[in-house]
């Protein structure tokens, strides 16, 4: 009896401190979250090396234009870069919590794989269309437009991660 008290301590001590059998790290859905920030590292190389902002800014002009609240800002190259790359390094930092499978990551990574996930379809939509706005033409593909797959791939991966991730958690709870 007493083997089986120290079994079930031993189990939820474990859960509790995010080990596995064997005292592995649970991975949590930092393979997927990992996965698409490499993606996103991809794609901000894609869109700096295919010249993205002379497509970007004047799209966003041209809306403004007709809709002056749109919310949207235009940018220089080099703050849009360093901008963008500091986003990555932010999420490669923040890969450890996703490993961890933290509470208050999860929703941000939600927001995360769907706004990637859009990214890619915007890009590979507009290289199908040519233009982003009737003014804003451009030769085909769309800037961006190679790496829009990995998008898809990472997002849809990280997505996956969180649905799976996110039933333990429920059951944990339970």
């Amino acid at each position: 009896m007493c083997a089986e008290v120290d079994a079930m301590e031993q189990a939820r001590s474990q859960a509790a401190s995010g080990l596995g059998k064997a005292g592995f790290v649970r991975r949590g859905f930092a393979r997927g979250w990992f996965t698409l920030t490499v993606a996103f590292a991809l794609h901000v190389f894609d869109e700096a090396t295919t010249e993205f902002l002379n497509v970007y800014n004047p799209t966003v002009t041209a809306i403004r234009a007709r809709w002056g609240w749109f919310p949207m800002p235009t940018f220089g190259y080099r703050e849009w870069l360093v901008g963008l790359i500091a986003a990555v390094l932010l999420c490669l930092l923040l890969t450890p919590f996703a490993a961890w499978n933290a509470r208050w990551l999860r929703p941000l990574a939600w927001f995360y794989a769907l706004i990637m996930f859009f990214n890619g379809v915007g890009h590979t939509l507009f290289t199908i269309l040519g233009h982003t706005v009737a003014t804003v033409t451009f030769p085909r593909p769309a800037p961006g437009f190679y790496s829009s797959p990995f998008l898809f791939v990472g997002s849809v991966w990280l997505m996956r991660e969180l649905v799976k991730t996110g039933a333990g958690l429920r059951r944990a709870a339970a």
